[in-house]
């Protein structure tokens, strides 16, 4: 009901970053089915395939970056628009490899899209949503990304079971060109960020001011929560396809069903974390569900349980995963004043996402002399305890008003002055 009180921009907005997140995270999604193919076929080693996976997000922190500060420099929609109509591209061309070397690259210039989107996404729904709302609306936009898996279980269940498997794997990457005719609707109807304005020679001085004075501890603190986050995040969701492939011994249909359970669990999580970080705060939404999600892991990969029950527990577990990232966009945002606010968020949240990244890689090594759930497992428990640890230290945002960046140096040049004079 709250989406009926948002204003026309807030609500226009709204549903071009949730059908941007949504689509982004379809093209991200569609590679971990993409490598049960590529296995199957020999075309990829289990090390290799762990690569692929890593390197994609590796470019993606950097991509997340430089678009932040992009964001800070040329606004929020233009960058939004580019990232989109990017990641799209290169992960239609990744249909057209023909061999480890090319898909490599094409993935991991896809990957820069990926993360580039989500800044520019995130910044401009915690600026154009109101505070009292911008919880709910961010967190339910970052549902998309359970809206994305779950359509990228769909297609991989259909396009493998119609397609002859050296074409099957093809055609999902194909499908990926699709999120480029969402810009359409972006140029058309979504506007700029009313905080947002030019930057002035004051605010390009503090561009780096993330990493100075009070905010410095912040930003390690934020580093190690989303470092905690990601990689527990993409160990599961990069390796679950083939965990439930060669340890569950279940068919393409059955690989399918069970991770759309996972993944209609991810949907609901993150509405429900998304209703609580505006309700009881972002920081006990965020450290009550990793402990959860971190026993939930570790049962669904390592104790031995019946199909149903792995079915319901598959969707507790996509449930509780994703409930615990409902939070992220709205406090990021919150933590850091307009003037550096793209650069930080993008810095934060994709530094966290390039040490996360290595989780793949690192599965993939040690899944070669242990059992595969066993190694997600163990490396989800231990991600999900650090990022309680740095959160259990941040502040808490919930309710902070954002102000234009050029006020907030009017202002601290008016408190400098003020102390000047004091003195």
């Amino acid at each position: 009901m709250w989406i009926k009180d948002l204003r026309t921009d807030e609500r226009r907005t709204l549903w071009a970053c949730l059908a941007g997140w949504t689509l982004d995270s379809f093209d991200v999604n569609v590679f971990a089915y993409v490598i049960t193919g590529l296995i199957a076929l020999h075309i990829l080693t289990k090390p290799q395939a762990g690569i692929l996976g890593t390197s994609a997000l590796l470019v993606s922190s950097l991509g997340g970056w430089i678009t932040g500060i992009l964001c800070d420099r040329y606004g929020r929609v233009r960058m939004l628009q580019v990232t989109i109509v990017w990641y799209a591209v290169f992960t239609f061309l990744c249909g057209w490899a023909q061999n480890y070397e090319q898909l490599l690259v094409l993935r991991t210039l896809q990957g820069f899209g990926f993360g580039g989107e989500w800044t520019a996404g995130s910044i401009l729904m915690g600026e154009v949503i109101r505070s009292q709302y911008r919880g709910r609306a961010t967190g339910t936009v970052q549902s998309g990304y359970g809206i994305g898996s779950l359509l990228a279980a769909l297609a991989y269940g259909i396009v493998f079971s119609f397609f002859p498997a050296q074409w099957s794997w093809r055609v999902l990457f194909w499908l990926g060109i699709l999120p480029a005719l969402l810009v359409i609707y972006v140029r058309l109807y979504v506007k700029e960020s009313a905080i947002f304005r030019k930057p002035s020679p004051e605010s390009r001085v503090n561009a780096l001011g993330f990493l100075k004075g009070r905010y410095l501890i912040t930003t390690i603190l934020g580093l190690i929560w989303l470092t905690g986050i990601n990689g527990a995040y993409y160990a599961m969701g990069i390796w679950l396809p083939q965990f439930l492939k060669s340890e569950r011994h279940l068919s393409v249909i059955g690989t399918s069903g069970y991770t759309v359970m996972v993944q209609l669990g991810s949907f609901v999580g993150f509405v429900i974390g998304a209703h609580l970080a505006d309700y009881i705060g972002r920081k006990v939404t965020t450290i009550l569900f990793c402990i959860a999600s971190a026993c939930a892991t570790y049962v669904y990969m390592v104790i031995p349980i019946g199909a149903v029950l792995m079915l319901f527990l598959g969707f507790l577990m996509g449930a509780l995963s994703s409930a615990r990232q409902g939070p992220t966009g709205a406090m990021l945002t919150e933590l850091y004043p307009t003037s550096i606010r793209g650069t930080a968020q993008g810095f934060v949240y994709n530094g966290g996402r390039a040490i996360g990244a290595l989780c793949p890689a690192v599965i993939g090594y040690v899944a070669a002399n242990m059992k595969l759930g066993f190694a997600i497992a163990v490396l989800g428990v231990f991600a999900n305890g650090i990022a309680v640890l740095a959160v259990f230290f941040l502040p808490e945002t919930k309710n902070k008003e954002l102000i234009p960046a050029d006020l907030e140096v009017a202002s601290m040049i008016e408190a400098k002055n003020v102390g000047l004079g004091k003195n």
